[in-house]
């Protein structure tokens, strides 16, 4: 039916390429580009051999010039960018050039300034629409399946949404003193931050990691989690309409901020470049080199995430709450596709709406938040390929 080209091959691209290997009457060819194109052969040596035709590029994503040569060559239908936040914009501009769609998982961040919003890529709505092609922005996990899932609530169980909670909670073991589990520079960068929620038409900034509370999640158990800012708030504050109040709450061990502690105050995490032996480094990169690849935690995580909305709002005049979840096993996810469940749930919603765009049924131009669209064939596919979700209608709430 289609051709996708993948950009990136990391933890999350590995998941993406074996959910499309799984979908050959969608994914007829594809296509894993990335800057080091030895981790894309290894890709596909893996799953060379079925179906789905499988080729591979060196590519660098902060070169539009590139990602275009590549594009005109392969003619995907759409493109998944599962690179780095910071080449989204060469990525955007290289689809916009080539007339192709174009989907990623988290939005644009400047490297150099520890700062995410959708600004930029919103930026780009009216030239997608004129040039007839759909930007699917944030389709992950979070961001992505919890906007699918308040869109879903907003459908079918409210006729107002006044409050959302977003947990997601980690209750993986990789067995390492520190590690992150995902790249851990946009890790990093993203907990040091100052946290920010949504109330009442404003703003409110607190202090990293100042707010922390304890819920009791499903499966998992009572974990600490504290409140952050992430990039979903800014979209769903505009696209559920009347929503009074958004936050969003991630679990983090002690010993895990122990260690943040510890690196921060010793300058590690800093994004200021410093002369190391004549060349200038930011500490935060060198970091990154030393620390595990996400990628290879996989075989040693135990344990499930759980990750979900707590919705509160008014159907037929009444109070009604309502919390969507879904609950993924580590070491499951890593006997089907070889990586740890925070990758798993990240490819499985990128595939899907990579499917919805290439079969029309997520399709129109412009530049769109996932939860812009219809949730009901997002909802029913994360039910088959591999992310099931649970309702509850009288959960715990979060204080």
């Amino acid at each position: 039916m289609g051709k996708a080209l993948i950009i990136g091959a990391g933890g999350v691209a590995s998941v993406v390429v074996h959910k499309c290997c799984q979908n050959p009457e969608v994914f007829e060819e594809i296509m894993i580009a990335s800057r080091t194109l030895k981790k894309c052969e290894a890709l596909k040596r893996k799953l060379d051999g079925g179906k789905t035709k499988i080729q591979t590029a060196q590519v660098d994503a902060d070169d539009s010039n590139q990602v275009i040569a590549l594009i005109e060559r392969f003619k995907p239908d759409v493109v998944i960018n599962v690179a780095l936040p910071y080449q989204d914009l060469s990525i955007m501009d290289a689809c916009l050039a080539t007339g192709v769609h174009y989907l990623d998982t988290a939005n644009y961040e400047p490297p150099d300034v520890p700062k995410f919003e959708y600004k930029w890529q919103w930026a780009y709505r009216d030239k997608y629409e004129k040039a007839g092609i759909t930007g699917l922005l944030g389709c992950g996990f979070d961001p992505g399946v919890t906007g699918v899932f308040c869109a879903y609530a907003q459908k079918h169980y409210f006729d107002e949404i006044h409050y959302i909670d977003i947990l997601d909670a980690n209750a993986g073991d990789h067995g390492y003193p520190f590690a992150t589990n995902f790249n851990p520079e946009i890790n990093i960068r993203e907990i040091t931050a100052k946290g920010r929620y949504y109330k009442e038409g404003e703003w409110v900034e607190t202090e990293p990691l100042e707010i922390k509370r304890v819920y009791d999640f499903p499966e998992i158990g009572p974990r600490n989690i504290y409140l952050l800012y992430h990039e979903e708030l800014e979209s769903l504050a505009v696209n559920i309409k009347g929503v009074k109040r958004i936050r969003f709450w991630m679990t983090f061990s002690d010993n895990y901020l122990n260690h943040l502690r510890v690196l921060q105050n010793v300058g590690m995490t800093s994004i200021e470049p410093i002369e190391f032996e004549g060349k200038m480094i930011q500490p935060i990169q060198f970091l990154k080199a030393v620390l595990p690849d996400p990628a290879t935690l996989g075989p040693r995580t135990k344990g499930k995430t759980n990750i979900g909305c707590i919705i509160q709002g008014v159907k037929d005049g009444k109070p009604r709450t309502y919390y969507v979840y879904n609950v993924c096993d580590h070491q499951e996810c890593y006997r089907e596709v070889g990586s740890q469940a925070i990758s798993y749930t990240t490819g499985v919603p990128a595939m899907i709406g990579a499917m919805l765009i290439i079969k029309g049924i997520w399709r129109k131009p412009g530049v769109y938040n996932v939860e812009e669209f219809d949730p009901d064939p997002f909802m029913e596919a994360l039910n088959k390929y591999g992310l099931p979700w649970k309702e509850d209608f009288s959960p715990d709430l979060v204080d």
